[in-house]
């Protein structure tokens, strides 16, 4: 599976021509719950995805892309002043694009969905890991950058994956400060009925044992 979608970040919004909303799934409906942190307001990057739907589908190259574009969802997205940070949660519903995605399509969602601030940020020297929140197993990237042109500024951009009963979710943020990025780690999470009491453990990146 070739997951290489496009999808709109809060940096991006403000750009994009505003178009009537489209309602995304509950989280609940989606099997997951991620509580905006507190100090961040809610913004409305949903509202934004007709219209980026639109030009991603004129680029798309197969039938399957076309799929993934219709069906994906930003339930939830948020902003935090001083620095400017951002997060957004980002979901591909399974019964919509009718088939189930499999942990070797993760890393190529995640890819896909952190094009949005990597059109804007210069991003470099990638880390990964992968850790598991009971059933589930989280796939993580960490990255160092700065936005086009201003390298003065540092951001982080952290996005986590995991497939759910029905559907594939992504959270991600691009935080200006430590703060920003602890408070997107520590939000607690349930996870198809599951509570976790954060979103990404403080071993997420360490490396495994060789077995």
């Amino acid at each position: 599976m070739n997951l290489r979608l496009v999808v709109p970040f809060l940096i991006t919004a403000p750009l994009l021509a505003q178009a009537p909303a489209v309602p995304a799934p509950s989280t609940q409906e989606l099997g997951f719950t991620y509580h905006i942190p507190s100090g961040w307001e809610a913004t409305d990057a949903q509202s934004t995805l007709p219209e980026v739907k639109r030009q991603q589908t004129e680029k798309a190259k197969t039938d399957e892309e076309k799929r993934e574009i219709a069906c994906v969802q930003i339930p939830i997205s948020a902003k935090r002043d001083a620095p400017p940070s951002f997060l957004a949660a980002m979901a591909l519903p399974f019964d919509c694009f009718g088939q189930i995605m499999t942990e070797k399509d993760l890393p190529g969602f995640a890819e896909g969905s952190s094009e949005g601030p990597k059109a804007i940020f210069d991003f470099g020297d990638p880390v990964y890991g992968s850790y598991s929140m009971g059933k589930h197993n989280i796939w993580i990237e960490r990255a160092k950058g700065n936005p086009k042109g201003h390298p003065e500024m540092a951001y982080t951009l952290e996005i986590a994956c995991s497939l759910l009963k029905k559907a594939a979710v992504c959270w991600m943020t691009v935080a200006g400060d430590d703060q920003a990025l602890k408070e997107f780690e520590g939000t607690a999470v349930t996870l198809d009925g599951d509570f976790f009491p954060q979103l990404v453990p403080a071993t997420a990146f360490e490396k495994k044992p060789a077995s």
